[in-house]
């Protein structure tokens, strides 16, 4: 029987036949584009009342909500991305906004111009109304809170934007790529603003308001368009002297510290202003002690110098966050201090507020905000001490200090301080770089560096315990001389460095004299600083004032 075979032709025929069907398959795969609708509800991550927010085209993870037919934004993230001068009282449910002249304040029951509420407060937080954030920040915001897809744009930058028009019909996808979802259609003509551009996908933002990719060849050209900005910036008009600030800080405890004013002052050359340890708060209702003396002010005023009266926080019996943490109470304590600037015709008011746990930040950057508001009307000069620029203390808010007050103080001193390991109080190393860590946020307009008139012998005993005491300039070189110790220049250090064997220990020393204090003082004049501030008078050598002299 003859066998049967199958035709070569017909062979290769059905291998071409299934090897089309395999590549064809995979073509429609791959290059066909896909009609699947994205999921808007993910992809914009709301569910119920919420509204997605975009910031500079990036959707945020926080959500508005949408309640009395408008969008309400999250303080917080307002606080944190838009503007952070909305303060929440949450003890007195108050919101709060300090201007340069004026504070507003507003409640739940507070209405906007179109008779809704400006604040919503519920079980997840506190929100502020969209139009209320608008009219105190430069930004811009397209709202589409009507669509189903509720969603609004907030866009803080004003620079250049590619714009395009849609050449023909176009689907806008989640990705790049004909196989990602569609969010949207967009047609012929319409302009698209693009936010990336690739070799075949842009990202695009459209005109109702989705973000996403459309294919680059169905873009015109891109042209630019700049945005306007119609916002007009709050002026903060601040006090400063004519001269540059040479100030020394009188610590005094009782008011018989006000009768040291002549000798304290009788050896100095060019101090401008003092400021006396004055005011010291004493509980979390407002109130303080007051050693403020007429006739102090008045040999003061009659010697050409200038009276800073200085606030400190530093009783045991104030917590600064319950204190500033309310705004009655804020209210009444600069009030209080305003009047007291008055009758004693006090010229500045000084700001010592030290150790302040981080959850205070808040509240006392609002404190220092509204009392530069009565500072500016009465023509008093508001002065902020602040440590050197550490990760550990950003949030006393240097920059913001240096919008609304007239100088910031930066304390270049205590770089090793009681308690700790021994060494320098204040190393040159130190003293530059909280300069330099100070002016990436404060103008040096307002800067001003304040220089140690003191030292510290470190007392290292056998179990390798570590203390210290305290000298002035005056006593440490008593003591260097008594002790015989041998100094070595330290040029790292900017100081001299001498050591004492004791009885007690190994004694240490890291001095401040007339060149250590010369080499602080040519990094104030490098930097252009508004002024030196000196603590504490009575603790230097009359020889030091030729150093710390800032005439020009």
């Amino acid at each position: 029987m003859k066998r049967k075979t199958v035709p070569f032709f017909a062979v290769l025929g059905l291998i071409l036949f299934v090897a089309a069907g395999y590549f064809g398959i995979r073509f429609m795969e791959r290059y066909i584009p896909s009609d699947e609708q994205a999921d808007m509800t993910e992809l914009l991550g709301v569910k119920e009342n919420e509204v997605a927010l975009y910031l500079n085209e990036e959707l945020q993870e926080s959500k508005g909500i949408f309640v009395e037919d408008q969008t309400y934004l999250p303080i917080e993230w307002v606080n944190s991305r838009l503007n952070e001068r909305f303060y929440w009282d949450s003890k007195e449910k108050l919101l709060v906004y300090a201007l340069p002249d004026s504070i507003v304040y507003a409640d739940q029951t507070t209405m906007g111009t179109k008779g809704k509420p400006l604040i919503w407060v519920d079980q997840n937080g506190v929100y502020l109304s969209a139009g209320l954030v608008a009219n105190y920040t430069d930004i811009r915001i397209a709202a589409y809170d009507g669509a189903r897809n509720k969603r609004m744009l907030i866009n803080s930058q004003w620079q250049e934007e590619n714009k395009a028009q849609v050449r023909k019909n176009s689907n806008l996808r989640v990705k790049g790529g004909v196989k990602s979802p569609i969010i949207t259609w967009i047609a012929k003509g319409k302009k698209v603003t693009v936010l990336e551009s690739m070799k075949r996908w842009d990202k695009v933002r459209t005109e109702d308001g989705f973000v996403g990719y459309v294919e680059h060849r169905n873009l015109t050209p891109v042209n630019s368009e700049t945005p306007v900005s119609t916002f007009e910036a709050p002026v903060y008009k601040n006090s400063s002297m004519d001269d540059p600030v040479v100030l020394g800080w009188h610590q005094m405890t009782t008011r018989d510290g006000n009768q040291t004013f002549d000798k304290i002052v009788a050896n100095t050359k060019g101090l401008n202003v003092i400021s006396p340890t004055w005011y010291e708060l004493t509980d979390n209702e407002g109130n303080y002690r007051s050693l403020a003396d007429s006739d102090y002010v008045k040999k003061a005023h009659d010697k050409g110098i200038k009276v800073w009266a200085l606030l400190n926080n530093f009783s045991k019996d104030v917590n600064t966050e319950v204190l500033l943490s309310r705004t009655s109470t804020r209210r009444k304590l600069i009030e209080s201090l305003v009047a007291e600037t008055k009758k004693y015709k006090i010229d500045g008011i000084n700001l010592d507020f030290e150790g302040i746990k981080e959850e205070a930040g808040v509240h006392y950057i609002q404190f220092i905000r509204e009392l530069s508001i009565s500072c500016r009307e009465e023509g008093i000069v508001l002065s902020v001490d602040n440590y050197v620029p550490q990760p550990g203390n950003q949030f006393y808010n240097r920059r913001e200090q240096g919008i609304v007050a007239d100088y910031v103080i930066v304390m270049g001193y205590d770089e090793h301080y009681a308690g700790g390991d021994a060494g320098s109080v204040a190393s040159i190393a130190y003293v530059e770089n909280g300069i330099k860590d100070t002016l990436l946020e404060v103008p040096k307009e307002k800067v001003i560096q304040a220089i140690p008139f003191y030292t510290r012998v470190w007392t290292e005993d056998g179990d390798g315990k570590t203390t210290s005491s305290s000298l002035g300039i005056v006593k440490a070189k008593e003591w260097v001389s008594t002790n015989q110790v041998e100094l070595e220049w330290l040029e790292a250090y900017g100081q001299y460095y001498g050591e004492l064997e004791t009885d007690e220990g190994l004694k240490k020393i890291w001095m401040e004299e007339e060149r250590s204090i010369g080499i602080k003082m040519d990094k104030v004049k490098k930097y252009d600083l508004a002024g030196v501030a000196c603590w504490k008078l009575g603790f230097e050598p009359e020889d030091i004032w030729k150093e710390v002299s800032l005439k020009k």
